[in-house]
């Protein structure tokens, strides 16, 4: 096959390729960075099409499907994840659709659910035998995406990176639309520890044994843990995302196994770091949250964020009330691998106290309030850490998680927290 003929008969504008998007159609879009110039000539003719369903998540551009009712029924937005900037802020409007489904289910969802039919993603520039990588931020689903859609749309970015990994690619024998046109990467900004981060990393990073493999979100503590680490040999990382925290240990010498991600996510120095890098190994999210793959390492430690814990450990990561500030991902598949593996450990951590309308508040509830989604069951929890210790909450008594609740709320918040266990008999 000659690729350059091949690409060259499906080279057309973003205004045509978008023409193959039509009324009924479900359409999968790459995650983070979105193929723009396709998908603002799609949007352009919201108004011709009826009931066109577009799926993705963390959207680092605004878009008026995200915020504008006169898009309903022409365009509607289904995403998987909300993330700040656009999905967190527009989301309480109610005008598009939240599925908070976990990464290891995805495949299901993609095709039972979503019935995906066509795709567009961003890609690399073509190599010499003819294959686009879908780079840094798009590796996690496209492929699979691309296999069941009925037409593939690309849109060929000089700034994507080559990232190497498992369906991290695509031919162009199996796209039907090429659009050229340069996207700059949008940087995600690292967010600096808090004080409180460092306390909860003061207790966390000890207990990290040397030859761990690793899965930490992103955020602040994230970082505190991350950074942290340098004293540490023979690390492995299995996460949904890597952060700069690991590329810095990666150059460090501490990383030294291989590196297998869902997608990259920060700024120029750790899109270039992954780039044809050996080391790194990009994989769908549903292999990435697998119980079993994860429970396959030894020392596999899980640091996780939430937003509020009640007394027995169910967690809350995705919202408080019925406002969603992010949806379920792979939380709960990396807290039951890490459990399963030999000599795993989970931790999820959140700040003992957040501010409300100018009010300090407990982060550490006897009940979640009315319409709060649990995240990770309180059967699941291993540790729960704040900036006052750790709860062993494993397999624990509903009195004993209570009392170890109580040790590592606010003390303000303490004698409070006791009231209401003794009036509902958990303590006594």
């Amino acid at each position: 096959m000659d690729v350059q003929k091949e690409y060259q008969s499906k080279l057309m504008s973003a205004e045509d390729a978008a023409l193959l998007i039509e009324s009924g159609d479900r359409v999968w879009m790459s995650c983070l960075q979105a193929p723009d110039d396709v998908l603002n000539a799609l949007v352009a003719r919201y108004r011709e099409l009826e009931n066109v369903q577009l799926n993705s998540c963390c959207l680092l551009s605004d878009q008026p499907f995200l915020k504008d009712p006169g898009t309903i029924g022409h365009i509607d937005y289904l995403t998987m994840f909300v993330m700040p900037p656009f999905e967190r802020y527009y989301a309480p409007q109610g005008i598009f659709k939240v599925a908070s489904v976990s990464f290891a289910r995805l495949r299901y969802w993609l095709k039972e659910v979503c019935k995906i039919n066509k795709a567009m993603t961003v890609v690399s520039p073509m190599d010499e035998d003819g294959y686009m990588y879908f780079g840094q931020q798009n590796a996690s689903n496209m492929y699979y995406n691309c296999g069941i859609a009925d037409k593939v749309i690309v849109q060929v970015n000089n700034n994507t990176f080559r990232i190497k990994g498992r369906d991290a690619r695509i031919h162009v024998s199996q796209v039907d639309a090429i659009v050229e046109g340069d996207i700059p990467l949008m940087p995600y900004p690292m967010i600096p520890p808090s004080e409180t981060d460092e306390k909860i990393a003061d207790f966390i990073v000890p207990r990290i044994r040397d030859g761990s493999t690793l899965q930490i979100g992103i955020g602040g503590l994230a970082n505190a843990v991350g950074y942290r680490l340098e004293g540490k040999k023979n690390l492995g990382v299995h996460t949904e995302m890597f952060t700069e925290s690991m590329v810095h240990l990666a150059q460090k010498h501490v990383i030294k196994q291989k590196i297998i991600s869902g997608f990259a996510l920060g700024g120029t120095e750790l899109y270039e770091y992954c780039s044809n890098n050996e080391m790194v190994n990009l994989w769908p999210l549903w292999d990435i949250c697998d119980v079993n793959v994860i429970a396959s390492y030894d020392n596999f430690v899980s640091i996780n964020t939430c937003l509020m814990v009640d007394l027995t450990g169910q967690v809350a990561s995705e919202g408080i009330g019925a406002r969603p500030v992010a949806c379920t991902g792979g939380a709960t598949e990396c807290v039951r691998g890490a459990v399963q593996s030999r000599g795993g450990q989970s931790f999820i951590c959140l700040e003992s106290t957040a501010k409300v309308k100018g009010e300090t508040v407990s982060n550490i509830v006897f009940a979640l309030p009315p319409a709060t989604p649990v995240t990770v069951q309180r059967s699941d929890v291993q540790y729960i850490a704040t900036e006052y210790g750790i709860a062993d909450m494993y397999t624990q008594s509903i009195r004993d998680r209570a009392l170890a609740m109580i040790g590592i709320a606010h003390p303000d918040f303490r004698d409070d927290l006791v009231r209401q266990a003794k009036e509902a008999k958990y303590i006594r």
